[in-house]
């Protein structure tokens, strides 16, 4: 559940676009994935990956490297969880460790043709807004993170001129927009996508609800109203960071309940948000599992939607 803005010029946008460029000109744009997968196929909708290959992959200066923890989680590690459960493909989200340079899930996303794809960060105040979403999206990113760094900033992207530009240009490229966000902020996804109402949002972890250790009403239904914008999807994640905060999960069952109420299971995907969900005394198949065996009102039709094909929709 990482994420901080990196505070980059446009001399540093420009350098690192042009790096970006170099490196991924003579990529292949990974083949699309066969509608018709066989049961067990699972996606996995959010995961961070990062190496501990400093000198190739810098990371930002606000972090150090005793941040790094795990110090590294690279696609094979990932692997090693997450196939063992039936999960074959990840949506990758951009590490924080990374801010707006997004060339190590890039490469990952390269590297495995059909297995991944990306959810990027760019800093939606620079010039050239739009070039950067498109060059991101020709190489296999589906997805834009946002996430406010301080108490007000989500209110202020509701009349911010660039937050506004990546919507619009989000909703006009078929991106969608993913905010990591606290639940007072939901207010203001409310606004931004009424205003956009041709752009996809996807909010991750039920907007962080039960990082307290309950899970209050109010933020809930404000989670649920949402559901009105047909185009809104909730990450049904982070289960560890959630409500009691151990396996089984089960207590976050009446939550999922009432989201699945409201937007439907072609409207919620689940995911890990590994690494931190393996992170001891936490394990990945616990988090899979709440969905795939444990909540006895998902229908089959449901759980494959919840654990597949709403994500392969989105993203894939």
């Amino acid at each position: 559940m990482a994420g901080q803005k990196a505070k980059w010029t446009r001399r540093d946008w420009q350098a690192a676009f042009g790096a970006m460029a170099l490196s991924l000109a003579a990529r292949p744009i990974p083949a699309a994935s066969s509608p018709a997968l066989a049961d067990g196929d699972w996606i996995d909708a959010h995961v961070h990956v990062w190496t501990p290959d400093l000198d190739r992959y810098p990371i930002q200066p606000q972090f150090t490297v005793e941040q790094m923890v795990p110090r590294s989680f690279t696609p094979e590690e990932l692997f090693a969880h997450c196939r063992p459960s039936g999960v074959q493909r990840v949506v990758l989200i951009q590490m924080s460790y990374y801010g707006t340079d997004n060339r190590y899930m890039l490469d990952q996303i390269a590297a495995y043709p059909g297995v991944f794809s990306g959810v990027g960060i760019v800093d939606h105040r620079i010039e050239q807004l739009p070039e950067a979403i498109d060059h991101l999206a020709e190489h296999g990113v589906k997805g834009l993170r946002i996430h406010p760094t301080s108490a007000d900033e989500a209110k202020e992207w509701v009349q911010d001129a660039g937050m506004n530009r990546l919507w619009s240009h989000c909703g006009k490229t078929g991106v969608a927009v993913c905010p990591l966000i606290n639940p007072g902020d939901l207010e203001a996804i409310d606004q931004l996508a009424e205003k956009h109402r041709d752009t996809t949002v996807v909010i991750d972890h039920f907007a962080r609800i039960g990082v307290s250790g309950s899970i209050e009403e109010d933020r809930l239904q404000k989670l649920c109203s949402l559901a009105r914008h047909p185009k809104c999807y909730v990450k049904t994640s982070a289960f560890y960071a959630l409500g009691k905060k151990q396996a089984p999960h089960d207590d976050l069952i009446p939550m999922i309940r009432r989201v699945l109420d409201a937007y439907g299971p072609q409207r919620l995907m689940w995911a890990s948000d590994c690494p931190y969900q393996v992170q001891a005394p936490h394990a990945y198949d616990p988090s899979i599992a709440l969905v795939r065996d444990r909540i006895d009102f998902l229908s089959p039709s449901d759980r494959k939607w919840m654990l597949r094909d709403t994500a392969a929709k989105v993203f894939f």
